[in-house]
């Protein structure tokens, strides 16, 4: 499978939001839209910190609105 863990970093240390996710969505006001693998959906205001395709795993930081 490739599916990933999102994970979210909260004041220096990394948080688990969603396992086995297949599919993120940028939307055009800054949010992201995660979808994993059963249709389970979640949105957060932020931008991706980094990507590890060999550990499946995607770091996200979470962005102020406006």
């Amino acid at each position: 499978m490739c599916e990933a863990n999102v994970y979210l970093e909260i004041a220096g240390h990394e948080e688990l939001f969603m396992e086995s996710v297949d599919m993120i969505h940028p939307e055009t006001d800054g949010r992201l839209l995660i979808v994993d693998i059963f249709g389970d959906q979640k949105i957060i205001q932020g931008k991706i910190k980094h990507i590890s395709l060999l550990n499946h795993k995607i770091l996200l930081e979470k962005t102020e609105i406006g």
